[in-house]
């Protein structure tokens, strides 16, 4: 087993993108949103994965921020999901809290490699 694999960041981002990738394949979502959340939403675990493996801190930084922007880039998806009657408020509110919870855990990774 590889060390990130055992992060609990890891593990939580593993299932945020396994929960995006029921909302693609339970809606009826056009092509692109479905092509962007599912690729904003693997990035996420693939790049706490990636900065795990490098040996200085700026580029741990950068790959951690990365995945943070990526959540980010997932929360306005599902935002606009929500506007477009796609999901609803209760689906939203259970992935934001995922995502809080994960950003915040990001981003205290982030300020301890400064």
């Amino acid at each position: 087993m590889f060390d990130f694999q055992n992060l609990a960041v890891y593990k939580k981002a593993k299932l945020f993108h396994v929960n995006c990738k029921k909302i693609i394949l339970e809606k009826k979502l056009d092509s692109y949103v479905v092509d962007q959340l599912g690729r904003a939403s693997f990035s996420v675990p693939l790049n706490i994965a990636e900065g795990s493996g490098k040996f200085s801190k700026a580029d741990r930084k950068n790959y951690f921020t990365t995945a943070r922007a990526s959540l980010f880039e997932c929360v306005a998806i599902l935002d606009i999901l929500k506007d477009e009657n796609k999901i609803s408020e209760s689906e939203l509110e259970m992935m934001l809290k995922d995502a809080d919870e994960l950003s915040r855990i990001l981003y205290s990774m982030i300020k301890n490699l400064i």
